[in-house]
């Protein structure tokens, strides 16, 4: 059993995310470096001063663009869009780990036989006229359809097929407009060797072995206790997660960790055990202040972070505006080896501005002249990142 101060935990978790001292990961190369290391990235469209997954990225990887990121999804192809914690970023290469999610689709989909005939005239579409969006085409047959994985068609029947043949592997999204998805024949941009690559872990112990394998990677630190860090794993009931911890453990692939005034035992992978001797030797880390993604990886179980951190987050979008505490998309402020508060930050891109609308920070933060030039170097940067010219400060709350 390992054992770790709740500093020497905090310093390890933001080591591992290359958030704490010098940038561990830096352009396009850092990007697919972290996405190997955290397995995915969440998706969301929102884009309120960056989406999720740029948000993600532009808090470690030195010298982030957005257009980086689009380059390895829609130029190089080295990611992909595809369901894993939800939407998602992945390797291209973690494809054929997928496979048999794309064969529950097909499955799904013989129970409505006439999503076959609608199937094909859309195909037919794509390889004559290329990437297509729902809106560019319309099926003029009225069908009633739920996807497998994770979309309802409604009344779309355009969207509805288009995403079945997603789901099945048969299509991928070629580029994004704003929200809208575009998409084409995968065979075009997936080699055949993972396209059409047999199921790599055919047992169902074996594939969420896998699987929480990448999710305690992709967090550092994670216990063995219902979590949202275990979503969309299908079939990981508590006797189901239990079974791959105790193999997982006598595999030798992730250590026991006790963390002090945590009561649970937190694992982390048996590879990232340099890194726990390196805070073990009390290191003297250089902080940076960053702004952290609503779907970060790292905040994939906020109860973890408020063991951990003392930060309690909530991401209140979809909390009605009466019962809000803070707004509206609020980004975790994080300042050394802690989370000193959270900002509303709007790009006004028409203007170029970058407009705080309010910073709220923790109690016992002291807005010292350290912290207030690491904010201003934070916001600098944000603001470049979002393409902003100026910054706006309309309040502060202490």
């Amino acid at each position: 059993m390992i054992k770790l101060t709740n500093r020497q935990a905090r310093q390890f978790m933001l080591l591992k995310h290359g958030l704490l001292g010098h940038y561990k990961f830096e352009g396009k190369q850092g990007i697919l470096d972290f996405v190997r290391q955290a397995g995915c990235i969440q998706f969301d469209p929102i884009d309120v001063c960056g989406k999720n997954a740029e948000l993600v990225l532009q808090s470690r990887i030195k010298g982030f663009t957005k257009e980086m990121l689009d380059e390895l999804l829609y130029q190089d192809r080295r990611l992909v869009d595809y369901p894993d914690k939800n939407l998602a970023i992945i390797l291209v290469e973690d494809w054929p780990y997928f496979e048999r999610y794309r064969q529950a689709a097909r499955e799904h989909a013989e129970h409505y036989p006439e999503m076959q005939a609608l199937t094909e005239e859309v195909r037919s579409h794509i390889q004559n006229q290329g990437a297509l969006c729902s809106n560019d085409y319309k099926l003029e047959k009225d069908f009633t359809w739920r996807s497998a994985i994770h979309w309802s068609g409604g009344n779309n029947t355009s969207r509805s097929v288009l995403e079945q043949m997603y789901s099945t592997g048969e299509l991928i999204i070629h580029h994004k407009k704003g929200t809208r998805k575009y998409y084409d024949i995968a065979d075009k941009y997936i080699p055949d060797r993972m396209l059409n690559a047999p199921e790599p872990l055919p047992s169902e112990l074996d594939h969420q072995k896998w699987r929480v394998l990448r999710r305690v990677g992709a967090i550092g630190l994670l216990w063995n206790r219902a979590s949202d860090a275990w979503l969309n794993i299908w079939g990981l009931k508590t006797d189901e997660r239990n079974e791959v911890f105790r193999q997982l453990l006598n595999e030798n692939k992730i250590l026991a960790v006790a963390v002090e005034q945590i009561k649970d035992t937190l694992y982390c992978r048996t590879e990232d055990l340099p890194l726990i001797e390196t805070v073990l030797n009390n290191p003297n880390l250089e902080s940076r202040c960053e702004l952290i993604a609503p779907l970060d990886n790292m905040m994939w179980d906020r109860k973890l972070i408020h063991a951990i951190f003392g930060f309690d987050y909530t991401w209140e979008i979809y909390t009605p505006v009466i019962k809000r505490k803070f707004g509206h998309y609020v980004l975790p402020l994080l300042y050394g080896e802690d989370f000193i508060g959270r900002v509303e930050v709007i790009a006004e891109r028409k203007d170029r501005t970058l407009v705080v609308k309010n910073i709220w920070y923790e109690n016992g933060v002291k807005q010292t002249k350290s912290v207030r030039t690491a904010l201003d170097d934070c916001f600098n940067k944000f603001a470049k990142f979002n393409g902003c010219e100026s910054i706006s400060f309309l309040a502060s709350s202490d």
